[in-house]
């Protein structure tokens, strides 16, 4: 017996104590364990679609058909080092975009840019 006359809370008591070091360690490892998911689920993907972009990005050349997020479909015809000049249109008309502003290069190339390209 104990100085509160019950056993059954003093046995709890002592259970809490001894058992908060494990409680702790199992709180530091559901930590870890969301943290990696989050590495694997979330920052390593878009790690690697950005290097992809950069790629492709840097990778530009004059004559390449490309389309930008605003859905345009042109022929590079010049490059400097933030803006590339593009040829629009059956009449070739030239229009400077951003190198951001492009989406993808295209692998199929069209004899005329009113041809929309295959999906």
């Amino acid at each position: 017996m104990n100085l509160f006359g019950n056993s059954a809370l003093a046995e709890t008591a002592t259970a809490t104590a001894t058992g908060g070091s494990g409680d702790f360690l199992s709180m530091i490892i559901m930590i870890v364990v969301m943290v990696a998911v989050f590495y694997f689920l979330l920052i390593r993907p878009q790690r690697k679609k950005d290097k992809a972009v950069k790629d492709m990005l840097g990778s530009l050349k004059v004559g390449d058909r490309i389309c930008t997020i605003g859905g345009i479909y042109g022929t590079i015809s010049a490059l400097k080092e933030d803006t590339v000049t593009l040829k629009v249109g059956s009449q070739e008309n030239t229009v400077v975009f951003a190198r951001w502003a492009i989406r993808s290069v295209e692998n199929k190339k069209t004899e005329n840019d009113s041809q929309m390209p295959e999906v």
